[in-house]
């Protein structure tokens, strides 16, 4: 034991978290988290809060399904669970257009494989059952792309990711629903960016039978509690009569532990995993805030103070090519171009969070989740023009603060 090296306690800085995610946690929600007492998991309370959690995650979600909890982990363990139900030989028609429904993309051959297809390459696999539509960085997938792809290849499930954050961009959700009705498809979306800032209800998209979230975006909960999950009576069919090559991610099972069974609300779940209840007191505080804000308001302070972030960043002289509400995708100015990294590094470095783009093109990102203030905006937008000009960039900050007065003065008056 001699040679045993004890470290000094971790210290971590607080930063702005100015990227695609995780956002900074509110206040109220980390308050929750460590103000509450330590109680075996299947605590009155406990149990309480998680009835509670469903029901409010139900209203978030605009949803009357009962298969609608939380998936403990991250937003890739709500998208495993949702997944799971994809099994070897399964025709899938997946669309991706940035990172992270590539990943999903990847997520889904695996499952979809056969032994062999997944012996010929383990971590790469290409089962001949899934159709990979690949919609250029930058770009939506549109109704039309989905149209074509389902109506050529009439898959059993399709996938489709609601907002792309790799590359910032918006699918088109109704055109993805209605092609799904028409064709027989079963839906499945990756709501991991866009639920807790955007204004929709999930049951007015027939067509998508599963739903997957995450805790550490529009949610805003600390990033290791629970991964929305909400899927419909067809899902749920769907997975009875075939079953699904998972245990800790079953959704059927899963959901039992929140207290639904056999479709129906009960007072107490069966044992599935152990659950926090830190995490149970936390993710209910979130959920207060959204439901407390109102999803509308929530989603127009998201718009409104994107557009103030995407107005000044292109007085900086950036070009915006981002459609989404939370998030501004960025290239830079001319002079810029190829410091991207650079650009970002200096800015973590200063406690200033932004994040590149994951693929090709490189280019920056800006998020705005949980800073929907003026204070908040004006210090993003400060904070990058500086690091720009400590590049040798030539911003015009008279310029940068017009814009910033002419939205905010008018929203004060």
């Amino acid at each position: 034991m001699k040679d045993t090296i004890i470290f000094p306690p971790l210290e971590i800085p607080e930063t702005l978290a100015a990227g695609p995610g995780p956002g900074n946690t509110d206040a109220r929600v980390l308050q929750r988290f460590c103000q509450s007492g330590l109680a075996d998991h299947m605590q009155a309370d406990v149990l309480r809060g998680m009835i509670e959690c469903k029901i409010m995650l139900r209203a978030v979600w605009g949803t009357r399904n009962i298969h609608t909890f939380g998936v403990a982990g991250t937003g890739f363990s709500g998208l495993d669970c949702m997944l799971s139900a994809i099994l070897p030989g399964d025709s899938v028609v997946v669309f991706t257009n940035g990172t992270f429904s590539g990943i999903d993309g990847l997520s889904i051959r695996m499952k979809a494989s056969t032994r062999e297809e997944l012996r010929a390459d383990p971590l790469n696999p290409q089962p001949a059952s899934v159709t990979t539509i690949e919609v250029p960085h930058g770009q939506s997938v549109s109704a039309e792309v989905i149209e074509a792809a389902l109506a050529r290849h009439k898959p059993k499930w399709a996938f489709m990711a609601h907002w792309e954050t790799g590359a910032g961009r918006i699918n088109d959700l109704r055109g993805f629903s209605d092609a799904c009705q028409r064709h027989g498809a079963l839906g499945l979306v990756d709501a991991v960016s866009s639920l807790g800032i955007a204004d929709f209800s999930i049951d007015d998209y027939p067509g998508v039978v599963g739903w997957a979230s995450c805790p550490q975006k529009g949610v805003l909960c600390l990033p290791l509690t629970y991964a929305p999950v909400s899927f419909n009576d067809r899902y749920i069919a769907e997975l009875r009569e075939n079953g699904c090559h998972s245990y800790v991610h079953h959704p059927i099972l899963e959901a039992r532990h929140w207290g639904i069974i056999d479709g129906q609300d009960v007072e107490k779940g069966a044992y599935h995993r152990t659950h926090s209840g830190y995490a149970v007191a936390a993710f209910h505080e979130a959920l207060r805030i959204i439901l407390q804000m109102g999803r509308a308001e929530r989603a127009r302070d998201y718009a409104f103070h994107e557009k103030v972030l995407r107005e000044a960043v292109e007085a900086m002289g950036c070009e915006v090519t981002s459609n989404m509400t939370s998030l501004v995708v960025l290239n830079l100015p001319g002079t810029l171009a190829g410091r991207e990294m650079e650009l970002v590094q200096n800015c973590r470095a200063k406690g200033f969070g932004i994040w590149p783009t994951l693929s090709e093109p490189v280019q920056v990102r800006i998020g705005i989740l949980n800073q929907l203030s003026e204070p908040a905006i004006t210090e993003i937008v400060t904070r990058f023009a500086e690091a720009m000009a400590e590049l040798g960039a030539n911003i015009d900050m008279a310029r940068v603060r017009a814009v910033l007065s002419a939205h905010y003065d008018h929203a004060d008056a």
